[in-house]
């Protein structure tokens, strides 16, 4: 019987990891007599590459002995490893579905956009998210002014809402300073711009912070051209800047009559067309209808390349009217401005809230001219396009936003409905996916309680 045979697994281990520390120091002495005692003849430099040499195998055979130490550990019982077979092979199996999902591009910009993300990366990582660069408010604009960049705000909260971070790191991207020169400014936007600092240009720098969060799919800005939002209102007066519209729309009482950007010629990014081109859907919205929304739409060969595309064009409704952009709209009203821009054939199919809110909170909304957006079926219809209603709206501390969840699962059941039906074999793929996910979220709740 050789001499470790009799030892405890434990203290095998420890001999082991201390023999792998002597092949370090073996290598460490060896490498720092070759480098700074240069007057060694040819022996002694063969004797310190030797050290070197064994210093490497030492190593590989505490590292060796070390793992098959353990492995005897567990298998003895002095480690207790729980692994559930069973569900380690359900998670590989959805993420081998999520690979395999339907092509969604998504357009927008918003909160509303980063909403539907957070829950459409669990149904598929064929995301491509193509976010609107108008913005020139809040801290966005400050950096927008300062650094000369394209404005983080938004792609921000997309490249969040598709990341895989720890809670966290999620709340430290999203810090806002509360004190000093920084007041208001996202830490999120402070990354984005350092990261800018040392990439080639703002896209590199996206795909940069997108690798370094582990982003389920890709975030795309709509254009690398510095893009302002230009509104001619209803009265003949002109708005400059994204901010500036619907503010200027509700102190003059005046509509938005025509939206456009400068420069008019500005240039969309290859991959954005390219990734229309591939899609199985199309997705527009939600967010605010002019800045947000027809913004993207207004630049060069996008519209165009949504249309050609052979992908299901599908609009996603506001659940709220917004003041300054959106007054008294319904959903058809909300589809010819986007028709109007994108033109005729640029949407499929919309998906609109039907749900219903309480009293206290259309009242609180009603204090700021604002009304839950009214679907008007006969005059969807009338436009040709094919509506979809569900239940999609979700009031959080008296606010109203679009249920993530909710929403992703009704809009991965209109794209299998509508573009993969003749695949029977993605369909039942897709049903096993959203029942795990249905059971995974209710174990979260759980532990949650």
């Amino acid at each position: 019987m050789r001499f470790t045979d009799w030892l405890k697994p434990g203290i095998k281990v420890k001999r082991w990891i201390v023999f792998g520390v002597l092949g370090v120091l073996l290598i460490a002495f060896g490498f720092t007599e070759l480098v700074t005692r240069r007057v060694y003849d040819i022996y002694y430099r063969v004797f310190y590459i030797f050290l070197n040499i064994t210093g490497i195998f030492v190593i590989y055979t505490a590292v060796t002995e070390t793992m098959k130490s353990i492995i005897v550990m567990i298998n003895k019982g002095y480690l207790k490893v729980s692994l559930d077979s069973k569900k380690i092979e359900s998670l590989i199996y959805e993420k081998r579905l999520l690979v395999k999902g339907p092509k969604i591009v998504v357009i927008g910009g918003g909160t509303g956009l980063s909403t539907m993300l957070r829950g459409l990366k669990y149904y598929t990582s064929n995301i491509t998210a193509i976010v609107t660069v108008g913005d020139d408010g809040g801290g966005s604009g400050d950096l927008r002014e300062d650094l000369g960049m394209l404005p983080p705000g938004d792609i921000r909260n997309c490249i969040l809402a598709l990341a895989d971070t720890e809670p966290l790191m999620h709340d430290l991207l999203q810090y806002r300073f509360q004190d000093g020169r920084l007041k208001n400014q996202s830490f999120g936007n402070l990354f984005l711009a350092a990261m800018a600092g040392i990439s080639d240009n703002f896209e590199d720098a996206v795909q940069k912070m997108s690798s370094v969060l582990a982003v389920t799919g890709k975030v795309l800005p709509v254009t690398l051209d510095d893009m302002q939002l230009v509104a001619t209102l209803e009265n003949g007066k002109t708005v400059c800047g994204e901010s500036q519209i619907p503010e200027e729309a509700i102190k003059q009482k005046s509509r938005i009559k025509r939206l456009i950007i400068n420069p008019e010629d500005a240039e969309p990014l290859p991959e954005a067309l390219q990734a229309i081109k591939e899609a199985d859907a199309v997705v527009i919205g939600p967010g605010s209808l002019y800045t947000s929304v027809v913004s993207n739409l207004l630049v060069k060969k996008i519209s165009t390349a949504i249309r050609r595309s052979e992908a299901l064009k599908i609009y996603i409704s506001n659940i709220m009217t917004q003041p300054g952009e959106t007054d008294g709209f319904t959903v058809s009203d909300h589809l010819k401005v986007i028709k109007r821009y994108g033109g005729r054939d640029i949407v499929d199919c919309v998906i609109a809230n039907s749900g219903q809110l309480s009293d206290d909170v259309k009242d609180q909304y009603q204090e700021d001219n604002s009304i839950p957006v009214k679907v008007d079926e006969k005059e969807i219809k009338d436009l040709g396009v094919h509506l979809v209603l569900s239940n999609i709206a979700k009031v959080n501390n008296n606010t109203v936003k679009h249920d993530s969840e909710k929403l992703a699962e009704v809009l991965i059941d209109t794209v299998m409905e509508k573009k993969l039906l003749y695949d029977k074999k993605k369909i039942f793929e897709y049903m096993y996916l959203s029942q795990r996910i249905k059971e995974r979220e209710k174990e979260e709740k759980k532990h949650e309680k």
